[in-house]
């Protein structure tokens, strides 16, 4: 169902798409949108070894994406270096496939909101990371991506470094 990756040389192991996604802090989640459009919108994430999560809004064009057709694709870009003298690049990104569901359940979706906060505040106490959660949380909406597909590529200047241009 997924296309092979044509340059195999430049393909992550899953072990570092795993890494790439642990640490990074946005990427591009890929629905699709009104009309046929593809809606390609930045999102901040977290995932958890299994599972990416999402906050967002309880309406827009996002959730009426998702109701509508729930596959979706979620991009990392973990480098992008330009090497303007060899008029190229040292990319390395993450490609996600998979579906999306909006949680409704209160335990799956404070869980979740709660794996996001430990994320981008991982110094913060429970008790002020519990408090602002229920701030926020009539107005919030989560939303989980379950992975059927992942794949990762490098330039192959930083697969193999002796090829690089310094």
């Amino acid at each position: 169902m997924f296309r092979e990756m044509r340059r195999k040389k430049q393909a992550l192991p899953f072990e570092e798409c795993t890494l790439i996604l642990t640490r990074g802090t946005s990427g591009v989640l890929a629905l699709s949108g009104d009309g046929g459009y593809p809606y390609a919108v930045p999102m901040s994430y977290v995932y958890d070894g299994e599972k990416l999560f999402f906050h967002s809004a309880g309406s827009g064009h996002k959730l009426d994406a998702i109701r509508r057709d729930p596959k979706a694709s979620f991009c990392v870009v973990d480098c992008d270096r330009v090497i303007p003298e060899a008029y190229t690049t040292y990319f390395r990104s993450v490609i996600v496939f998979g579906t999306v569901r909006i949680l409704t359940s209160e335990r799956e979706k404070y869980e979740a909101i709660d794996k996001l906060a430990v994320k981008y505040a991982p110094e913060d106490t429970a008790e002020h990371r519990r408090n602002a959660i229920i701030r926020e949380w009539e107005a919030l909406c989560m939303l989980e991506l379950m992975p059927k597909h992942i794949s990762g590529k490098a330039a192959i200047e930083l697969i193999n470094p002796s090829q690089q241009v310094e």
